[in-house]
């Protein structure tokens, strides 16, 4: 760690505490920068904006958001990967958390790698003030650290699709009855879509704005298969794939769309039936650790303490 320290101090001759402050500023105003841009990225695609139009959901435009994926565009060529394969997989994630913009899978590597950079930093300006640390345990967490920073953006993008996910299976339900109601009503199933979507946009936002994009996606010209394809793609969720499915072969075949989506209902409700009977039926192992280290020691304190006072009390007095 001295000999670190000596040779850093010979090349810049200044403190080096001092210089790294200033890697580490800049690299947390770089990545701060960059969270920003991933926040807004959903709302910089073209092509939702226009959809947004179409949809009647007009978006304002973000230019410094626009300006800062520029800035890092010349960057992405070397972060990105080129395994199509392994591309095409995170843009698949990221759809599903809602990011659909073409730079989100740039910015999603950008920010690993900033986050790696920046940990490493962290721990050698952590060093500085641990002389006695060995070499072999600051290379050590050195890598620990950047190996932290690559993974936890994956954390992340995971609970970001798990949580999106829940919201629209929570709003499914919903949707599917007055996909029925409008169906039966006597409407087409574009206007359907467009009725439950305009319905759904303040209970349930996040499938309220999936369906409005379908709506807007046959208005603009797309065949109604791709359209659904389309929203089975980006939601990844089975249940709304299964009516994708059956909505397509309904189209396909000529049949009553009222009676397909009436009989996917009547399905629908069994199998959240099914599935709450089966949350009902883990409770009792979950309350197993809850009952053991919370409930069972208080009980036992509250039972048996009297009594092991009175035997320590009976004790003391025959010893004197």
């Amino acid at each position: 760690m001295d000999t670190i320290t000596g040779f850093l101090q010979s090349l810049t001759g200044s403190e080096v505490p001092h210089i790294m402050f200033i890697v580490v500023a800049g690299a947390a105003g770089f990545m701060l920068a960059l969270g920003v841009s991933l926040l807004f990225i959903s709302v910089t695609d073209p092509v939702r904006r226009r959809l947004g139009r179409l949809a009647g959901a007009v978006e304002p435009e973000h230019k410094v958001v626009a300006s800062v994926l520029h800035a890092i565009e010349p960057v992405n060529k070397y972060l990105v990967p080129t395994a199509e394969h392994e591309r095409s997989r995170v843009e698949k994630q990221l759809a599903y958390a809602g990011f659909r913009s073409p730079n989100a899978v740039a910015v999603f590597y950008t920010i690993k790698t900033v986050l790696a950079v920046l940990f490493l930093c962290l721990v050698l300006l952590a060093s500085l003030w641990l002389p006695r640390m060995h070499t072999a345990t600051l290379v050590f967490l050195s890598v620990l650290a950047a190996f932290v920073g690559m993974v936890l953006p994956n954390f992340v993008l995971g609970r970001l699709i798990k949580r999106r996910q829940r919201a629209l299976r929570n709003g499914f339900p919903d949707a599917l009855d007055m996909l029925v109601v409008c169906v039966e009503a006597g409407l087409g199933l574009t206007a359907s879509i467009q009725r439950v979507g305009e319905e759904l946009r303040f209970s349930h936002p996040e499938l309220g704005t999936e369906l409005a994009l379908v709506t807007a996606e046959m208005r603009a010209g797309v065949d109604r298969e791709t359209a659904l394809k389309g929203l089975a793609e980006r939601t990844g969720l089975e249940d709304i794939n299964g009516l994708v499915s059956l909505l397509l072969q309904t189209l396909k075949f000529g049949t009553s769309i009222a009676d397909t989506l009436r009989v996917y209902a009547e399905e629908f409700r069994d199998k959240r039936m099914q599935r709450a009977e089966e949350q009902a039926a883990k409770i009792g192992v979950k309350m197993i650790f809850p009952l053991i280290f919370c409930l069972w020691p208080s009980f036992f304190v509250v039972a048996v303490g009297p009594a092991v006072l009175r035997f320590i009390e009976a004790f003391r007095y025959l010893n004197d």
